[in-house]
């Protein structure tokens, strides 16, 4: 693609082309100068490619959004297929700060109960039998789990469930459930379940064992300190 202004610039990449657009220039000189952007390499018109879209620290609406895809879009072989700003809205950074905050509980959830949260949830308390707490994140509990823990629970598969004592009815992460009969029946303290990959299931480990994994803690410990 050719363009003899600078306000878009076109890069090639291993999955398609990516395209800048300085975010500098209003939206009328941008739309005006993806008309007029052509291809010079007429070989490209024998394949598709995909196109993403950089718009660097411009926020546009859907609707622009939707006007771009279509000028980019007139050359039959393009395809839009992503677009990227580094600018989002109050309310959706609001969504990503709860999917990330630690919410700190400290009750008994007994027999009927519900505690739902978005992001982490640490419980200081008990999950009696019949209880149930889930999170779209991870799941800590200071006291007996004895009931229905579900992590994850929006698909997060690496999500993980802590607890000082873990006897539970059942534990769910994502959408994986492990129920009653793979555990001791007498319970066993300080551990975790995740889902082990290469079982394909719902396992308990040992705490300790989490520094030797994946799992993001030093996330969660962070947290803690600012809260």
């Amino acid at each position: 693609m050719h363009n003899d202004s600078q306000i878009i610039t076109i890069k090639g990449t291993k999955t398609g082309l990516t395209l800048f657009i300085d975010d500098r220039a209003s939206f009328q000189a941008v739309v005006e100068s993806l008309v007029e952007a052509t291809y010079s390499d007429d070989t490209l018109h024998n394949h598709q490619i995909s196109i993403s879209v950089n718009l660097g620290s411009r926020y546009i609406s859907e609707e622009d959004k939707q006007i771009i895809k279509s000028i980019i879009e007139k050359q039959s072989n393009l395809i839009v297929k992503t677009f990227h700003s580094d600018v989002i809205l109050k309310e959706e950074a609001n969504i990503l700060f709860k999917e990330k905050e630690t919410k700190v509980l400290y009750k008994v959830v007994r027999s009927g109960q519900v505690v739902e949260e978005t992001g982490d949830l640490l419980l200081v308390g008990d999950v009696n039998p019949g209880g149930m707490i889930r999170a779209t994140g991870n799941i800590y509990v200071m006291g007996n789990l004895l009931g229905i823990a579900h992590a994850g629970a929006e698909g997060n598969r690496n999500a993980i469930i802590v607890a000082s004592y873990m006897n539970p009815s059942q534990l769910r992460i994502a959408d994986y459930i492990s129920r009653a009969p793979d555990y001791e029946s007498s319970g066993v303290y300080m551990e975790c379940g995740l889902i082990d990959q290469k079982e394909n299931r719902i396992v308990l480990n040992r705490l300790q064992t989490l520094s030797h994994t994946d799992k993001d803690l030093n996330g969660f410990e962070r947290r803690m300190e600012n809260g």
